[in-house]
């Protein structure tokens, strides 16, 4: 019912252009489009129009820019139209209603021949949007649930670097202070196979099978964990068909398990989830030309030290461990370039593509077949 509350769509829409205005590190990379309250309501939002390439649409992005050095996407403007600027624009409306300001169609960087694109890198996108959303769950707490890629449209700007545009906003789960330092120190605990606290949190929030909750967060199987450990022991010597048959069995437990306090599961986690496996798609669909892994542990690292409700001297600890812990994410950078480069040499695919395959193939064995298209919008 929220996302049909425009009303509700505006309050989030003008929160995130807030909050990605005070983000440095995200201040001229990510726009939200202005909302016009006064001609808004519950039933209808106003909003600027916006010129820009969807995600889906990679050679447009990646095309050379033909539009001339200096010049960015058409309309591009980082400022709300002034008072007097929308009453000109009302009276033109009234006065000629297919006036072509309502909807402009400008095409001329395309080049001639319509072949032209933006010109910026998937490098360049996907970086910015993985630390948009790793922003919204690990710094702010408020997360934008549905950002497949018929939401974002990608511009390019005068300097000749992308900018992510943000739209539809009337689905968001807002954090509490706790949950989002637990989320956080639960990531890292992922990052660093530490297993006591990871069993720890997901005894908090309901859960048992805390391997098999770390395998469906990361989006690839989690090695670190008892579980697997536990059960490859006790399967040793066994028959392939009684080992297929335990580990389901096994399997359909662990899942019970998982879920074994309903009460307790935090249900922001469902929607954090489904942010989770769009972007890891769209990383995937744009080549995996990021680690989009390390870079979600190191915000979810760095806002242990950043948190203002958390007392200084533990925020001094989480600083130095931060440090600590960057050094440890060089071995994840290591595994990156090696599948970067496998793919480049045609060899296989990108380290997004290879932990899709291991995570259905670890399914598999448990006789489940992943179907992650349903989470791709």
């Amino acid at each position: 019912m929220l996302e049909t509350d425009f009303e509700n769509e505006a309050r989030n829409s003008e929160l995130m252009r807030q909050l990605v205005s005070e983000e440095p590190s995200l201040r001229g990379r990510v726009y939200i489009p202005s909302v016009y309250p006064e001609l808004s309501s519950k039933r209808v939002l106003t909003a600027e129009w916006i010129e820009g390439v969807r995600l889906w649409d990679r050679e447009a992005m990646t095309a050379p820019w033909l539009g001339g050095y200096g010049a960015g996407s058409p309309g591009i403007r980082q400022t709300p139209l002034s008072s007097p600027d929308m009453d000109a624009l009302r009276r033109e409306l009234r006065e000629n209603p297919n006036t072509d300001k309502l909807k402009p169609e400008r095409t001329e960087w395309r080049g001639s021949r319509g072949k032209g694109g933006l010109g910026v890198s998937t490098k360049d996108v996907m970086t910015t949007m993985v630390d948009l959303f790793s922003a919204q769950i690990f710094k702010w707490g408020v997360v934008h649930c549905d950002p497949h890629p018929g939401n974002i449209f990608i511009r390019r700007l005068p300097s000749g670097r992308a900018e992510l545009v943000l739209i539809d906003h009337g689905l968001y789960v807002y954090m509490t202070p706790k949950f989002r330092h637990e989320y956080s120190v639960f990531w890292k605990a992922l990052m660093t196979f530490d297993n006591k606290t990871i069993s720890k949190i997901t005894q908090e929030w309901g859960m048992k099978a805390a391997d098999l909750f770390a395998s469906a967060t990361l989006m690839r199987p989690y090695e670190g964990g008892q579980f697997s450990k536990d059960m490859l022991a006790d399967l040793d010597g066994m028959t392939p068909s009684e080992r297929h048959y335990e580990m389901q069995q096994r399997m359909k437990q662990g899942i019970r398990d998982m879920l074994s306090d309903e009460d307790k599961l935090p249900k922001e986690l469902i929607f954090i989830g489904r942010n989770m496996r769009i972007v890891q798609a769209d990383n995937q669909y744009m080549g995996s030309p990021v680690n989009r892994v390390k870079m979600m542990g190191e915000w979810a690292s760095r806002s242990l030290f950043q948190d203002p409700n958390l007392p200084w001297p533990e925020r001094a600890s989480n600083a130095w461990r931060h440090v600590l812990f960057k050094t440890v994410m060089v071995a994840s950078d290591i595994l990156f370039y090696f599948f970067k480069v496998r793919q480049i040499l045609g060899f296989g695919g990108g380290m997004e593509d290879e932990m899709e395959a291991r995570m259905k193939d670890m399914a598999k064995e448990f006789g489940v077949e992943l179907q992650h298209e349903v989470f791709e919008g």
